[in-house]
Parts: structure tokens; sequence; C-alpha cells
């Protein structure tokens, strides 16, 4: 199930594995919407970026900078909850720049993802979405994941808000069979 962290190209966009290097693009990246960081678990938003980012770098997550065909910065996107041993991962913390979103590119990068899990023999994957997130739950229905339930009060998010976080999951027959 090794391969997880190598860079991914498809369909037009590719994830390099994050360095250091990459934080003053996707800081500027995260700075453009600063009112969505109110949804998300963490803040990646101008002042806090620099914590929360090296707070992911220090976990055991395996996280990617997101680009578009000409190279542009798209945002990022993380594999995380990896557990070999069940063949289940998560794929989160994701961001992608105002401008786009709604241009089909999460089922571009999330197709990419899945398929490098799938391919690295991993047997499940969830999605993680706050209850306040109508935007992102109606993206994981369109991907073919399943809502298994709702989670009640799973998390307290960076604004101290006690979410719900709605499960996603697909499998891979189910994915394979889209």
């Amino acid at each position: 199930m090794s391969g997880l962290a190598a860079p991914i190209e498809g369909d037009g966009v590719r994830a390099v594995p994050m360095t250091e290097a990459h934080r003053p693009a996707l800081k500027a990246a995260c700075a453009e919407d600063p009112e969505i960081w109110e949804i998300y678990a963490t803040n990646f938003g101008r002042e806090a970026f620099d914590a929360s980012f090296d707070k992911i770098m220090a976990l055991p997550w395996v996280r990617f900078v997101l680009f578009d065909a000409d190279g542009e910065t798209i945002g990022m996107s993380c594999f995380l909850g990896i557990d070999e041993a069940r063949g289940v991962l998560e794929i989160g913390n994701t961001y992608y720049r105002p401008r786009y979103r709604g241009t089909g590119i999460n089922r571009r990068i999330k197709d990419m993802m899945m398929r490098r899990a799938f391919d690295c023999g991993y047997r499940r994957i969830e999605f993680r979405v706050d209850a306040r997130n109508a935007r992102s739950q109606a993206a994981m229905t369109k991907l073919g994941a399943v809502r298994e339930g709702v989670m009640r009060a799973d998390r307290i998010t960076w604004t101290g808000h006690v979410r719900d976080t709605v499960l996603f999951s697909i499998l891979r027959d189910e994915w394979e069979a889209r």
C-alpha cells in the first residue's frame, strides 16, 4: 500500500507533495476567501495560515498542493486517517481557490486521488464534511460517495463551534462501477 505520497497527474491537474517551498503560494491562495474558513475545522486564513500549515506538516498525513495544467496553484488536499491494516483512508483538508469552484476541478482532483488510493490497495475512502457545508456534501454525492450518516458533536472547530460531521464513503467496487 505504499506509493501514496508520489506526485499524481491526471486530466489537466496534478498534485505535488506539499513542502515548505509551497507555503507562500498556498498562503496567498487560502487568503482569497477569508469567509470560508468559518466552516472549516482548521483556519488557513491569512492570520492563522502559518500556524495551521506548521501543524499539518507535522501530522502523519500525505499532503498535496494542487495545480492546473498551466501550473497555477489550485489549492490543497490530503490523505489522512490512513489505516493500511484496514485498507481505509480519508481524503480531506481540501481547499480550492474561489475561481476553481464549480468548474469540475473537484471531480478531476478527487478522481485522481481516489485512483491513487485504490491503486495502492486501499478498499474504502472516506470523506468527512461539516454539516453546514452544503456545497461539499453535494460534491460528495456527485462523486458517487454514499452518505453514511451524521456524527453528532464530532469535533470542536477553531471557532469553538461544536461540529456535526457528515460521513461519506466510496468503496473500490462502487468507484469502478460509476
